[in-house]
């Protein structure tokens, strides 16, 4: 142990090389998007059929905007969090995996905004039809404001306290 560190400090971070941490971030990445994947594609094949349904026809012009704004928004988030897998595919064997990892990671950090906002413009939507009440909003807020702690605010805070600079 008196190896790892030096000078009193323990050695932190992996002894990799930059194609070796891409490798592996690669494989983080796929898992994440993976995940996400799943849950914007059921979200968005239900999205699908609802214009379909009879009740479609009943909704108000504003319901129906809402729907529409919501299966583009659905869209979106499934193109941006397939958009990693299409990325390793074209540029596989180009050597630029480092590269590529940067950018398959903004995207599916888009993908998690996008997917957000799906969720959020579906729940809006549901809650308006199923209960015309005037606490949609606020109910509609407090899960976005939930979305937002799990998704953004832990992370970061969890990267700002543990992380040195």
């Amino acid at each position: 142990m008196a190896d790892a560190a030096e000078g009193g400090a323990m050695r932190r971070g992996r002894n990799e090389t930059e194609e070796e941490r891409a490798d592996r971030m690669w494989q983080e990445l796929i898992q994440e998007v993976r995940v996400a994947q799943m849950g914007v594609q059921i979200l968005f094949g239900f999205l699908l059929t609802v214009v379909f349904t009879e009740k479609y026809d009943d909704l108000s012009g504003t319901d129906q905007t809402i729907y529409l704004v919501t299966v583009v928004l659905g869209a979106c988030a499934t193109g941006a969090l397939i958009g990693p897998v299409s990325l390793h595919r074209l540029v596989s064997g180009r050597r630029v995996k480092p590269q590529a990892v940067r950018l398959a990671s903004r995207l599916t950090l888009l993908g998690l905004v996008l997917l957000l906002a799906t969720t959020t413009s579906s729940l809006l939507l549901i809650l308006r039809v199923a209960t015309h009440d005037g606490f949609v909003p606020f109910l509609v807020a407090g899960v976005v404001a939930w979305y937002l702690l799990c998704w953004f605010v832990l992370p970061l805070w969890t990267r700002h306290r543990y992380t040195s600079r």
